[in-house]
């Protein structure tokens, strides 16, 4: 969903440029992106069928037994790729982490803050295996500042490489507004099942005591009935807009570390309580380098307790940084 969102400016500004955007993904990200621009052409791309255990140590061998599986994903979504711009009058691809999406007709630019994968032990073979892949595109666009103030760490940044990099700075589809405060808390539930709902559960349970008013935004596209303290709101989904002034209108932000979403805080300038994903080595990286930088603190899934948020006011928060889409980016399609 984090990949989804974090295109949102860019086909914003291709819009803008007087190009037609066609929008590729599976499940809730497509969904997301169709909701967001119901007016754009949309296919479906094979679903990687990528699945997380509750236990976040298993998470490298489970990702291993899966394997076979995202490789034939890959490989169908480069054949879906290759008939469409066929068929298609298409000026160029920009895939976000996908990749069987690219083509050697048109020039193809590859999004990733993950130029080194973080994987524990395997981390040196699982980033030269990406490192590979995106050699494959035209282009790689990174979205961080290239210089020490960026956000990504070593997960964006290379001492030695010989890639195409371009470092576009943060990508937010949010901009900060002057609101009143309306939430206390605000709980951005978000991630592969079933570590969203581990995380649901922990934090209605945790938060039943809690003094303040909390809306919960539960990050799903279907119902279900939730039990919680009479100062929650709860809401499944909210549209790009109804997010930003929710976010806007927040005290603070509690939510998974996911990259895309620390973009959003950044864009916002907002103050923040993040817990990884269990397992999730990427998440847990981001988490640490923000608490180390007194940014954020964060906590791990199973040791989340209320009380943890005492200590907030010994953070900063994020200092509002600018998200901006520049159209000479799209040069590279031109004339194609």
């Amino acid at each position: 969903m984090g990949h989804a969102t974090r295109c949102i400016p860019i086909i914003n500004a291709l819009l803008k440029a007087n190009y037609e955007p066609v929008l590729a993904s599976d499940g809730d990200a497509l969904l997301l992106l169709q909701k967001e621009f119901p007016l754009l052409q949309s296919i479906e791309l094979p679903f990687y069928k990528i699945s997380y255990p509750k236990n976040g140590k298993n998470l490298r061998f489970k990702l291993l037994l899966q394997l076979p599986a995202i490789i034939s994903a890959i490989k169908r979504e480069r054949k879906i790729v290759s008939k469409f711009i066929d068929k298609e009058n298409i000026a160029g691809i920009i895939s976000d982490n996908r990749f069987g999406v690219f083509s050697k007709k048109v020039p193809s630019v590859y999004i990733t803050h993950q130029l080194n994968v973080l994987s524990g032990k395997t981390t040196f073979i699982t980033s030269k295996i990406h490192q590979q892949l995106i050699k494959k595109f035209d282009e790689c666009w990174v979205p961080d500042l290239e210089g020490n103030q960026n956000y990504s760490g070593t997960l964006g940044h290379l001492k030695k490489h010989h890639l195409n990099l371009k470092y576009i700075g943060i990508l937010s589809r949010f901009q900060p507004k002057e609101l009143e405060i309306k939430y206390d808390l605000l709980l951005l539930l978000s991630g592969p099942e079933p570590q969203r709902t581990l995380l649901e559960n922990n934090l209605l349970l945790e938060l039943k005591g809690y003094k303040g008013k909390i809306l919960m935004v539960r990050g799903v596209f279907y119902t279900t009935e939730i039990n919680a303290a009479s100062n929650f709101h709860i809401v499944n989904y909210l549209l790009a807009n109804e997010l930003e002034e929710a976010i806007n209108q927040s005290n603070l932000v509690i939510s998974r570390s996911g990259y895309s979403t620390i973009m959003d805080l950044a864009a916002l300038g907002k103050k923040a309580f993040f817990i990884p994903t269990s397992g999730q080595f990427e998440q847990e990286y981001l988490a640490k380098i923000l608490q180390e930088k007194m940014v954020a603190p964060y906590a791990k899934q199973d040791e989340f307790t209320a009380e943890k948020l005492d200590d907030i006011n010994k953070y900063s928060g994020f200092e509002k940084a600018t998200s901006t889409v520049d159209l000479k980016w799209f040069k590279l399609f031109e004339g194609k």
